[in-house]
């Protein structure tokens, strides 16, 4: 019986593992997940995207220090290191260079 309960334990934790490491691509972007949230880089001076935790996320550029982003297709402007609310996710920009963008994304 310990057999039946060990393969029952590891299909569980690759059921769970799976949608995790499915969860995100990324166009010019790089991506790293846990469960509820993402924290997304976004290269400056491409057509950058990704989809993650269901959602399309694309970098629109950067006017006066904000950051502009397409949301799940909903255009946001969210400053540096505040949350903003968008398609039901929380956004904040973590930081933003010449070169890339730094963006955190929650449930």
């Amino acid at each position: 019986m310990k057999t039946r309960g060990n393969i029952a334990a590891a299909l569980l934790a690759l059921f769970l593992a799976v949608p995790a490491l499915a969860a995100c691509s990324s166009d010019g972007a790089k991506t790293s997940c846990s469960l509820d949230s993402c924290t997304v880089t976004f290269d400056r001076g491409v057509a950058a995207s990704t989809s993650i935790l269901g959602v399309e996320v694309k970098f629109v550029g950067v006017d006066n220090g904000q950051v502009k982003l397409s949301v799940a297709g909903q255009e946001v402007t969210a400053p540096v290191s505040q949350e903003t609310d968008v398609a039901g996710m929380k956004v904040t920009v973590q930081n933003v260079t010449d070169t890339e963008v730094v963006v955190q994304i929650a449930r």
